[in-house]
């Protein structure tokens, strides 16, 4: 036996414990497993399969999706699973397609079969029988009640009653149960209170644990309900009548914390035992956490929760075990260990036995091997009735077992260690054992050497410490490609030549030459996400949020919220910055105008450096932006805190990111001087100082005025850019009387753009005052999320409740609207689940951190009011709001959720952008007509999925008319960089690119074209794509040497791009457990050409549409030489020759474009009049071409001409030779995030899809 250690409560291990665990793996038993019928699978594949299955066929309702799974599964059938269930497996597969009835249930049948060795009976007069026989097969039964997700207070507490009655059983000698099975929903912001909750819950069945004499242990999943779990087992042991019982804990050895969490145990149990009481058995398990806190984690920037290789586990169970069998740590505690590895419980015991200690293995159901002494079994107790819905969760766990458990070694020969082998840095294995052994003796050598170290490093506090934030490293001159720009083409070629995710366009196209050598197709969207070039903003890294598990950073936020109720945050700027009268708005935007100038000179690395400072500045003031957000807005602790986090990530990438506007080639930018924020209400902190600090970043000065709803926030964050270095002057403050000087604002000659953030209405508004107005405005509106047959629905409704209420429903981002498709619109499981989830939802105030929604920014009246409080024919209330009275200063402004069924198209819902927290459900038959109902209501903003089939998101993703795309998460979030925010559609007006991504800064100002480099020597084309050289060569005798140059490199430095960027689908944030994806589409777009337009200008944006792939047209005033007009019409592109009058007529609807004359011509002849019929849509992107003196005037008569529709965005700079500019107007983009983490695993099912 070794020696306790002096330096702590644990002990020096002695050189015989990897001889030890190599006998003791030895002398572990292999349970039988044969492929028969009833049996579960032995090998990983097969298991492996069995999950995947059980996930695909078991688990969803109806037929049509496990149909589709059974098909695609039997595909790759394990030869391994017996011949019966094979059988039925891979009969089922093969009429699933055409006869899904019959072969769904027998596929189902079969897969219950495989699985029973998982779970037992639940129903009280089947259980006594099954735990009976899995005693008889050795080892004690720990029985848990598994069922699914509890997501509201009802199927809490029918778990509750579940386990009462379990325990009571007089043949039940042990039950695990967790938090999560007595309470629906925690607060990580008022641990205290969650305490008492949880505790409450917990002593009654604990009371009838002690009456039964049965041992109930409660389990820890993971970090995050870590703590909770340890505070109250400790809280309701500490009641007298528990004193003599005998209880437990499963601490997750994965979590770095559980170590802490051992030592505090074994202290509070050395009291609890010399107070006369029974020691505390603590169970230490190695299975990994099925909890999505990884997830969580990494959406939030914090530190991994639990370690994830072997030998770190390894060698973290021996540091637990040295802490728990220490002979303090013996002394209040029994120590049990649970493992599905062999070598880790040979490990195990070894470490036990060397320090005399008696050590109790837990195995999980369906372990292959069991040992030569006492041990306990884990047992799944399951009513049929969920059977399906949790077989996915227990066979990925079982898989993972099987997986993870190396095969056990047969016996051999134990000799006596030498002195010091432990200490040595290998152990001589041919002289200790034999060499069956020696990989198990290794293994545990690691483990003892690694446990002398340190321990991993947990969580620490950020808040209340000074700040660190990310150095912003120049990055390599990327943008400078120039100088080889032909040979760069030609390696994309290349390339793309050998690659799957680029395709010739033609038959021919392989085989075609130019200038001696083979030219390929580049021009093609990737399918797959691109690993290589998908770096972000160089030296930009995420903020990370406010961990609610760490005590002090706990007690931080509530300090913050705390000062919420009699904030005055933000009083005295907003005061200051009062605006009047029409002599007050001039003189501000004369001051922002001077200052400004200045600013837009400076290069944009200097700025750069102001706006890092901004970063820091706004990190110091977190805590007081908190307050202001919760005292103004009503935001919760944790939206608040997010929002806070967009800001400071806002100034650091753009920090970032600005720098690329004085390195593009070609072309140079021209700041505007005036920009006029104006963010709405309910982003008054994060897209407020998004959009103020991406002017800023753009060498333009900033009007910022806020909502009145939101004037205090938005005077804190500009405090804070002044306090960074931004000069008030440049950054001005102002808090407008809307109904006085709102017009006048907009109207007002100094005002050079206007980034707006609210409803449509507003920027349509502002479009009638003034149609020339450059605005750029993010309108958001109705976000509709599709369900499918195969969706998880536990999931599903945990999302969607999340994402729904989120800021009271009133977030850009919430959902309003779910479209239930095929049997998930029968499923009435679904409809429970939400109304349960629904109605736990507790209503407070923001400065009570129990509130899962906070209030209304205001009293709610108009569509808000009817949303709340009107059925429309044909619904009804699953959940009807409620206004609360929570006292005379909030009057009116709390209201309990509400959800509503049987709503149609052309609902109220359906119609208005209502910010309130009211759900709605609709019904489609197919995904083809969900996907079709989503586009028709959805305003473009956000639309989100459940599925886990891939075919169903393949044809989504490319079916969605929406800038953001989510899947299998909420829609809910804003992350700069990560998860951009945009519009397509109703939710975006004007030219802007998406807040938060790369190309924000870039749409700021103008451009106009530079030299671009010197001329090449020599003037051939090779490695552009073949459509391309044939536009290129078509004009080419039309074209001078310098024009024909110039638009060379054009058209080199377009595919350039593309293959950097454009063509990409990238995640430069590799979270691993989500995809954030982004990526472009095509829009289509009129181009339009003056009559003084240079003929290779116009050639060069024809370049940059066929690069882009988009459908596009051509107007000009003058004809196209006939070659270039015969490919054009090959591709299908109309070409309209028509005087500046005409085109606009046109594009008022008065005239048909040249697609549609030639419609009518074929069928009523050449005489025949034109009706309004022919006449086509009005498009959605112009593209003018010609010079600056030109196309202003022609800017100015097409927002005429339309009236300042805002559907309409002109582009209308001059044409440069940059890739990086030019194709943009063809495009559009979006941000696509796909969960990727399920069961405690990362899930790449995705990943054949995009």
């Amino acid at each position: 036996m070794s020696n306790e250690d002096p330096r702590g409560t644990g002990f020096t291990l002695s050189s015989a414990v990897p001889v030890r665990a190599a006998a003791r793996a030895a002398s572990f038993v292999t349970v039988p497993r044969e492929p028969r019928r009833g049996e579960l699978p032995a090998d990983p594949a097969a298991a492996a399969f069995l999950a995947a299955a059980a996930d695909g066929v078991l688990r969803p309702e109806g037929t049509a999706a496990p149909a589709a799974a059974l098909h695609r599964l039997v595909a790759d059938l394990p030869a391994s699973l017996p011949w019966a269930a094979r059988g039925a497996l891979q009969l089922g597969g093969a009429v699933a397609p055409v006869l899904p009835t019959p072969a769904v249930p027998l596929a189902r049948r079969a897969l219950r079969e495989l699985i029973a060795g998982l779970t037992v009976d639940a129903r009280p007069e089947r259980l006594g029988a099954a735990l009976a026989a899995r005693a008889e097969g050795g080892g004690t039964p720990d029985v848990r009640l598994v069922g699914p997700a509890v997501l509201g207070e009802s199927a809490a507490r029918r778990r509750v009653d579940g386990i009462r009655t379990l325990v009571a059983r007089d043949d039940v000698d042990r039950v695990t149960l967790s938090v999560a099975d007595v309470v629906a929903r925690s607060s990580a912001w008022a641990f205290d209170a969650d305490v008492d909750h949880v505790a409450e819950r917990l002593l009654p069945l604990f009371l009838a644990a002690a009456e039964s004499g049965t041992h109930l242990t409660l389990a820890a999943e993971g970090r995050d309900d870590l703590d909770l779990t340890v505070a109250a087992l400790t809280r309701v042991l500490e009641e007298p009548r528990l004193n003599g019982l005998a209880a437990g804990i499963a601490l997750p050895i994965a979590v770095v914390e559980s170590l802490d969490a051992v030592r505090e145990l074994a202290a509070w149990g050395r009291l609890r035992a010399g107070a006369g009481g029974a020691r505390l058995t603590v169970r230490l398990d190695d299975a990994p956490p099925q909890t999505p806190e990884a997830l969580t984690a990494a959406r939030h920037g914090w530190n991994a929760p639990t370690l994830t290789r072997r030998d770190d586990i390894d060698a973290q169970s021996v540091r637990a075990l040295r802490e728990a069998l220490s002979a303090r740590g013996r002394e209040g505690l029994a120590v049990e260990f649970a493992t599905g590895d062999p070598e880790r419980g040979a490990l195990a015991l070894a470490v036990a036995a060397d320090t005399d200690a008696t050590l109790t293995l837990v195995l999980a159901a369906g372990t292959s091997w069991i040992p030569d002494e006492p041990f306990v079994t884990t047992v799944a107790a399951v009513h049929p009735d969920d059977l399906d819905l949790v077989a996915g969760r227990l066979t990925s766990a079982y898989a993972g077992i099987v997986a993870a458990a190396p095969d056990l070694p047969v016996a051999g020969p134990v000799v006596d260690a030498p002195d010091g082998a432990a200490g040595e840095d290998t152990v001589p294995l041919d002289d200790l054992f034999a060499p069956e052994t020696a990989a198990v003796a290794a293994r545990a050598h690691r483990a003892a050497v690694a446990a002398e170290g340190p321990a991993p490093s947990a969580r620490v506090p950020q808040r209340g410490l000074t700040p660190d934030p990310a150095i912003l490293r120049e990055p390599a001159d990327g943008d400078a490609a120039e100088p080889g720009l032909t040979q760069a083409v030609l390696g994309i070629a290349r390339e793309a030549a050998a690659s799957g995710d680029t395709s010739a366009l033609g038959p021919d196209v392989q085989q075609m030459l130019f200038g001696g050598q083979a030219f390929v197709d580049t021009a093609v969207f990737s399918a797959r996400e691109s690993a290589e070039l998908a770096g972000g903003a160089p030296g930009f890294r995420n903020v990370a949020d406010t961990d609610p598990t760490l005590p002090d950073d706990r007690a931080w936020a509530l300090a913050a919220i705390g000062r919420a109720s009699g904030s005055t945050a933000g009083d005295a700027t907003a005061a200051a910055g009062r605006i009047d009268d029409q002599a007050g708005l001039d003189a501000a935007l004369a001051r922002v105008r001077e200052a400004a100038e200045p600013w837009g000179a400076l290069a944009a690395t200097d700025r750069a450096a102001v706006l890092q400072s901004a970063a820091r500045a706004l990190e110091d003031r977190r805590a007081e932006l908190i307050e202001v957000l919760a005292s103004e807005g009503g935001a919760l602790i944790a939206e608040a805190d997010a929002e806070v986090s967009q800001a400071v990530d806002a100034a650091a990438y753009y920090a970032a990111t600005a720098k690329e506007l004085d390195r593009v080639s070609g072309a140079v930018f021209v700041p505007d001087r005036v920009t006029v924020v104006a963010p709405r209400w309910n982003a008054p902190v994060g897209l407020c100082a998004a959009e103020t600090l991406a002017a800023l970043a753009a060498g333009s000065g900033v009007l910022l005025t806020p909502s009145p709803r939101a004037r205090r926030a938005g005077a804190v964050v500009a405090e804070a850019l002044w306090a960074a270095g931004v000069p008030r002057d440049l950054l001005t403050y102002a808090d407008l009387n809307e109904d006085a000087s709102g017009r006048a604002l907009i109207v007002h000659p100094g005002v050079d753009r206007v980034l707006l953030a609210g409803a449509r209405t507003t920027a349509e508004r502002f479009a009638e005052w003034r149609p020339t107005l450059p605005l750029q405005a993010f309108t958001a509106g109705r976000n509709a999320v599709i369900v499918t047959p195969s969706a998880d629905l536990d999931d599903a409704v945990a999302d969607i409740v999340e994402g729904a209420f989120a800021r009271a429903g009133q977030a850009a981002t919430a959902a309003s609207l779910v479209i239930l498709v095929g049997a998930a619109a029968r499923s009435t499981r679904f409809l429970e689940q939400v109304k349960d989830a629904v109605t736990s939802l507790r209503v407070g105030p923001a400065d009570d951190p129990l509130s899962d929604v906070g209030p209304l920014v205001e009293e709610p009246s108009g569509e808000v009011r009817r949303a709340l409080t009107v059925l429309a024919e044909g619904e009804r209330w699953l959940v009807q709001p409620r206004e609360l009275d929570l006292g005379p200063e909030m009057s009116g402004r709390f209201w309990t959720p509400g959800v509503r069924t049987g709503v149609s198209v052309g609902s109220h819902l359906t119609r208005a952008a209502v910010a309130a927290p009211v759900l709605g459900i609709l019904h489609a038959s197919t995904l083809a007509r969900a996907i079709e109902l989503q586009n028709a209501i959805g305003s473009g903003y956000v639309a989100g999925m459940h599925t886990r089939d891939a075919r169903d998101l393949d044809l989504w993703i490319d079916s969605a008319e929406a800038a953001v795309l989510r899947v299998n998460r909420p829609t809910t979030g804003a992350v700069v960089q990560r998860e951009p925010v945009g519009g397509w559609g109703d939710a975006v007006a004007g030219s802007g690119a998406m807040s938060g991504g790369p190309n924000r800064l870039v749409t700021l100002g103008s451009w106009r074209p530079s030299s671009g480099g010197a001329s090449s020597s020599t003037l051939h084309l090779r490695g552009l794509d073949s459509r391309i050289t044939a536009l290129i060569e078509a004009a080419q005798p039309t074209l001078s040497y310098e024009a024909f140059d110039w638009l060379r490199r054009g058209a080199l430095s377009d595919a350039v791009a593309w293959d950097r960027e454009f063509g990409r689908v990238k995640d430069v944030s590799r979270l691993g457990v989500e995809r954030n994806l982004w990526r472009y589409r095509p829009a289509d777009v009129a181009v339009r050409a003056t009559a003084d337009a240079a003929w290779q200008a116009v050639l060069r944006v024809l370049v940059a549409a066929v690069r882009s792939g988009s459908t596009f047209s051509l107007s000009s005033p003058v004809g196209l030489p006939g070659a270039v007009r015969h490919l054009l019409g090959e591709a299908d592109v109309a070409v309209s020759v028509e005087s500046d009058a005409e085109w606009l007529q046109r594009l008022a609807g008065g005239i048909p474009d040249a697609e549609s004359a030639d419609a009518a011509e074929e069928v009523e002849g050449p005489e025949a009049p034109v009706e309004p019929a022919f006449a086509a849509p009005r498009p959605t992107r112009v593209r003018l071409v010609g010079p600056a003196g030109t196309t202003a005037p022609l800017r100015a008569a097409v927002a005429e001409t339309v009236a300042g529709d805002v559907s309409l965005t002109v582009y209308a700079d001059e044409v440069t030779t940059a890739g990086r500019l030019e194709l943009l107007p063809f495009l559009r983009e979006q941000a696509v995030s796909i969960g990727a983490f399920r069961f405690g695993r990362v899930d790449a099912w995705s990943a054949e899809v995009i």
